[in-house]
């Protein structure tokens, strides 16, 4: 074994070709099953089925406090489920982390604090290399590759405190980019930047989608969905619709996902007090 080999470890990501297989196979690249999830009493997600297919451009819709974000979160383990599983490419989240990019909402991020761009992108360099190697020059003309796709390589130097809305965005996206994932799950990644930046988005989205990647984004522009996205998931604590945009995506199923949350809720709620209670 070589130095380098035994440095590596067994937390590296594989390399591109093993990456390839383990994006392809009998395995969806994210099933969600009886997915619940509650803060206190309170559910956020009742009861999620879901299966999402590969290489599909998928919005996330749903009005405010419907679990989008949530779902989310859920999938790569940031929240815990209070019932139910999720599996990345059949296996658990834990052991499929490197196939999967995580864009946050931008708002969440404290965007003061001190570091360059190329160091932001280069984050998504780590889990390839392993807790004891830093990123050297593969890494970090790949970076910079990632901004160029982005169109803000020159950028590179500058602290991330200084720059705008869209343009924050655009580096997230990079860092994503630097992940080389199979799924990348993205936060309302249209929220709060430009007509310019909008168009760059969709068309980095829409390459990942042709390339075999899966997308899915929280998105909250009914309008554009037709035109962007292939697939929709209509959320309102419980799961209305799924599937493809030209079937899914009708009047009758939007009335059923921005209405009716009231009623929803209070049954959820109650079924968990019973629990915790240890009511039937």
């Amino acid at each position: 074994m070589t130095q380098a080999a035994s440095v590596r470890g067994d937390n590296e990501e594989p390399t591109s070709d093993q990456r390839k297989a383990a994006c392809s196979g009998p395995f969806p690249p994210i099933e969600v099953h009886d997915l619940t999830v509650a803060y206190q009493t309170r559910p956020v997600l009742w009861d999620v089925d879901l299966v999402v297919p590969e290489a599909r451009l998928i919005a996330v819709v749903g009005p405010n406090g419907a679990g989008k974000t949530t779902l989310l979160k859920s999938i790569v383990g940031l929240i815990p489920a209070s019932a139910g599983w999720v599996k990345i490419y059949g296996k658990p989240y834990r052991e499929q982390r490197h196939l999967v990019a995580y864009v946050p909402q931008r708002a969440s991020v404290d965007w003061d604090f001190p570091t360059s761009v190329l160091d932001v992108v280069l984050m998504g360099t780590y889990g390839r290399l392993g807790w004891f190697r830093r990123p050297g020059r593969a890494e970090r003309s790949l970076a910079r590759r990632c901004l160029e796709r982005l169109g803000i390589a020159d950028l590179a130097r500058r602290q991330i405190s200084e720059l705008s809305g869209g343009q924050q965005q655009r580096v997230f996206l990079a860092r994503a980019l630097a992940q080389d994932a199979c799924i990348y799950l993205m936060d309302e990644p249209f929220a709060g930047v430009d007509a310019t930046t909008e168009r760059a988005i969709i068309q980095l989205l829409r390459q990942l989608r042709d390339q075999g990647r899966t997308v899915l984004a929280v998105h909250h522009d009914l309008q554009t969905i037709p035109e962007y996205f292939d697939w929709v998931v209509l959320l309102n604590l419980r799961l209305i619709a799924a599937g493809p945009v030209a079937e899914v995506f009708t009047p009758a199923n939007l009335q059923r996902t921005y209405g009716g949350q009231l009623k929803i809720l209070t049954q959820a709620a109650d079924v968990l007090l019973r629990r915790e209670e240890g009511r039937p």
